[in-house]
């Protein structure tokens, strides 16, 4: 696990030396954040409780949000390129011979770039909207830490959908098609666009038990209080379900792509 923990350390500081990016991003997030938050405000004066929320819980969903984006890579970003521009340069040979896992490689570099860009583009954006609006984050410091742990399912829910696109690249000459696709699925259906409990019906109840749902919807409804006591722990269960199915997902890809390599001499 020591490996690990270093290659994590090093995708942190890794990130951590783009200071101008970084700055450039917080201040991105912080006034897309303001055009989303006067958007929801014309919308829940129209709709007060649309979706089961009042407007402090929308702005609420509004600023997490952008505190989540970068490090969940909701928008694009993190390895995936990477990862696809080596599959098709042959340096995923290099990587295949290195004393480690792939998938766990690549998973503790996206959690330490995930950890900095949390730290990073989203702890200023989350504060200025505090200060600006009313919004309903919570005093309790427990619901606080089951956040967390909730975010960090979702960082790897979120890791493990990105990788499984990644080794398309094994079969895909140009990975540009399939990351469009999936980055449309993702701020479609993570709740980006718009909280996932505002659509009606089956729509929405399919909408909220895909993996993306775990990725930012989750996590701000276990903030927000919408699930409590056995409904919190459904919540987790829920992400960590999908995490443990989409990394094994990811491993058994990886195997037939390694075997692919292997056949043809990589």
């Amino acid at each position: 696990m020591r490996l690990y923990a270093a290659v994590a350390v090093s995708g942190f500081r890794r990130y951590a030396t783009y200071r101008t990016a970084t700055a450039a991003g917080i201040f991105t997030n912080t006034v897309f954040g303001f055009i989303v938050a006067y958007t929801y405000i014309a919308l829940w004066n129209e709709r007060p409780h649309l979706g089961g929320y009042d407007q402090a819980r929308a702005l609420t969903f509004v600023w997490v949000s952008q505190a989540l984006l970068a490090a969940g890579a909701l928008l694009g970003g993190g390895f995936q390129e990477e990862l696809q521009d080596r599959i098709r340069s042959g340096d995923i040979a290099i990587d295949l011979y290195r004393p480690a896992d792939l998938q766990l490689w690549w998973l503790a570099g996206d959690l330490g770039r995930s950890v900095f860009q949390l730290l990073g583009r989203g702890v200023v954006p989350l504060g200025v909207g505090a200060l600006v609006f009313e919004l309903a984050l919570p005093a309790d410091p427990l619901r606080w830490l089951v956040f967390l742990l909730s975010v960090l399912l979702g960082l790897v829910v979120s890791f493990a959908l990105r990788y499984l696109v990644a080794l398309c690249a094994f079969w895909l000459l140009d990975g540009s098609g399939i990351n469009l696709i999936s980055g449309l699925l993702c701020t479609f259906l993570s709740g980006v666009m718009l909280p996932l409990n505002v659509f009606p019906g089956a729509f929405g109840e399919v909408t909220r038990a895909l993996p993306w749902a775990a990725i930012l919807q989750v996590p701000v409804d276990v903030l927000l209080g919408t699930h409590r006591g056995a409904g919190t722990a459904g919540a987790l269960a829920f992400q960590a379900g999908w995490a443990v199915l989409l990394l094994a997902a990811g491993r058994a890809l990886q195997a037939a792509a390694t075997g692919k390599v292997v056949v043809h001499g990589g």
